[in-house]
């Protein structure tokens, strides 16, 4: 085990609860395990080894907090990381304890992966360097973190509306946001998504199930959605597959790597 690794091992362990505002998650507090703490730590050290290795200062990085094989995604979360110094920052909006609301956050390596993960594998979308160049001042800026941001959360919002933001989304109009000096609003920033061709994820969910979740989650809703694709069973939201398809598909990436 590497030096940092073990400092990064022994403060988490030092923690009496885990934080809880973390996406999607309730507000029951746990200590963190020992096994959990590591792999989330090992996770950290593996990513920051190879982001320092491809000499970038701005990458779209995704972590597995859930299982959704099913809707056949990968990564259920993403923020927007950059070096700060020496170190990594990872700046993400997160659901508030399974509440309607959610704020911006900066966290570390480890504190973005110690999430009770599904699967211990990060995805990076590298970045050319004019899309890092204006992006990076934006993260650094708390104004601008701010500027897009819709705190009334759905955890399926749709994509062009601006009744609620989920976390892909907000990292996704604040890409938009640096890229375009026109996206200075969330409804701009979505039109200039379209017009690079953003496709968001559809995913096919009957009516059983959007009843169910909208009446146990308070941070799932659908009225957002035009009545035509909600009654026929079609969610289009935004996901980090979807994200990381038109980063490539647009040459703003020229990679995506897997990193355990």
């Amino acid at each position: 085990m590497s030096a940092n690794l073990l400092r990064l091992a022994v403060a988490a362990l030092a923690l009496t609860m885990v934080a809880s505002a973390h996406a999607g998650r309730s507000c029951e507090q746990k200590r963190p395990d020992a096994a959990t703490v590591m792999r989330a730590m090992t996770l950290a050290e593996h990513v920051s080894q190879q982001l320092d290795a491809t000499g970038a200062q701005v990458v779209v990085l995704a972590r597995m907090g859930q299982d959704l094989g099913k809707y056949g995604q990968r990564y259920s979360h993403m923020g927007l990381a950059y070096r700060e110094g020496n170190t990594w920052r990872v700046a993400h909006k997160l659901n508030q304890c399974g509440t309607a609301q959610a704020a911006v956050y900066r966290q570390g390596l480890g504190e973005f992966f110690l999430d009770d993960l599904f699967d211990y594998q990060a995805g990076v979308a590298l970045l050319t360097p004019e899309v890092q160049a204006k992006l990076l001042p934006a993260l650094r800026d708390n104004r601008k973190l701010a500027q897009l941001h819709t705190s009334a959360y759905s955890m399926v919002a749709y994509p062009w509306a601006q009744t609620y933001q989920q976390s892909n989304q907000w990292a996704l109009e604040t890409l938009a946001m640096t890229q375009d000096p026109g996206a200075t609003r969330r409804d701009t920033a979505q039109a200039w998504l379209r017009m690079q061709g953003y496709q968001p994820t559809t995913l096919h969910l009957s009516a059983f199930t959007r009843l169910g979740a909208r009446m146990t989650a308070a941070n799932v809703t659908f009225d957002d959605h035009p009545n035509e694709k909600r009654f026929t069973d079609r969610i289009e939201t935004v996901t980090v597959d979807s994200a990381f398809a038109w980063l490539q598909r647009s040459g703003m990436s020229p990679a995506i790597l897997a990193i355990r």
